[in-house]
Formats: structure tokens, C-alpha cells, sequence
């Protein structure tokens, strides 16, 4: 190995059962929301972008679930709010999708870029006004997120409003856009 070539991590088959054990306790405890458990951890020395095998880090799940303080116990000790799922998602793809406003405002407050799109070219803001966060969505645009980008296949944040039957995101996307 060279010295720019970095480490390969090993594959769950080369772990022993109390690292694997150990592995999922502390996937656990972000999904549960345990921040002081997660702040022991990291304190230690745990890496704060840990992955697992769908490449969920720990700030996504805990994102996800809704756990505001443990997302901010990770970001606190340089969780990348940009690190994407293997589904293109990162953390604030998460919170818009679940419509968690104190979550999305935290991500976007340690740096969470607002038009941030994995390769099928949803935003955040796409998640929001699909699935109906209007919060989430006068959030992102007053944080600086583009209302008239499109995903991969062309549909416009409108389109993802309409197909999914949103009002509220329709109507607030209209009046952003001055679209019908």
C-alpha cells in the first residue's frame, strides 16, 4: 500500500462477534437518540462518520429518527453532514423527508449545503415538496435553496408536489415560482 491509498475497512465476515456486536450497539444508540452514550464513544476515539452497510452514517440515523441531540453530539465532534447513503441521501434529505424543521435547521446551521442532490438529483427541498413539509420547505428556500432545479429525470420540485398530491408545497412552489 502506498501512502495515498487508503485502508480498505474490513467486511462484517472478517470482524469478530463482539466487534460486530459492538458495531451494532453503537448503530443502536443513534438510532435510539442515545447522545451521551454516542458522546462517551466519541470521545474515545470513535470516528464520528461511521458507516454502515447500506453506508448510513450515524448522523443520518440519527437524523432520521429525530434526534436532535444526538445529531448535534456528532456534528460536535465532525460528523460530515454531507455524507450521502448509498440511495444518494444525506442527513437533511433525511429530515425533510420526515419533516423535522429542529433537525434540518441544525444540519443546515453546521454547514449541510441546501441544494445538495445525490445522483438521481432530489434535494432536500424535492424530499419536502413531495411529501408535503412546508416548514421544511420555507426553510430551505429562505436558507438559499433553488426552486427551480430538477432531478435526473427532469421534474421540477413542482412536478414532485403534484405527483405526490401535496397542497401546501404546491401552493407555496406556485407562489415561489410564479408556475402553475
Amino acid at each position: 500500500m502506498t501512502m495515498q491509498e487508503t485502508p480498505r475497512p474490513p467486511s462484517a465476515a472478517e470482524l469478530d462477534d463482539d466487534t460486530l456486536a459492538f458495531v451494532r450497539r453503537v448503530f443502536g444508540f443513534a438510532r435510539a437518540g442515545e447522545a451521551a452514550e454516542l458522546s462517551t464513544l466519541l470521545g474515545q476515539g470513535l470516528p464520528p462518520n461511521l458507516r454502515n452497510e447500506r453506508g448510513d452514517s450515524l448522523l443520518m440515523l440519527a437524523c432520521y429518527h429525530g434526534h436532535l441531540d444526538a445529531a448535534k453530539v456528532l456534528l460536535d465532534h465532525g460528523a460530515d453532514p454531507e455524507i450521502m447513503n448509498d440511495a444518494g441521501q444525506a442527513p437533511l434529505h433525511g429530515a425533510a423527508f420526515k419533516g423535522d424543521l429542529p433537525v434540518a435547521t441544525l444540519l443546515l446551521d453546521h454547514g449541510a449545503r441546501v441544494d445538495a442532490a445525490g445522483p438521481n438529483g432530489k434535494t432536500a427541498l424535492m424530499f419536502a415538496a413531495m411529501f408535503n413539509r412546508a416548514d421544511i420547505a420555507r426553510l430551505l428556500l429562505a436558507r438559499g435553496a433553488d426552486p427551480f432545479l430538477v432531478d435526473a429525470d427532469g421534474n421540477s420540485m413542482l412536478d414532485a408536489a403534484r405527483k405526490m398530491g401535496a397542497a401546501d408545497t404546491m401552493e407555496l412552489l406556485t407562489a415561489v415560482t410564479n408556475e402553475r
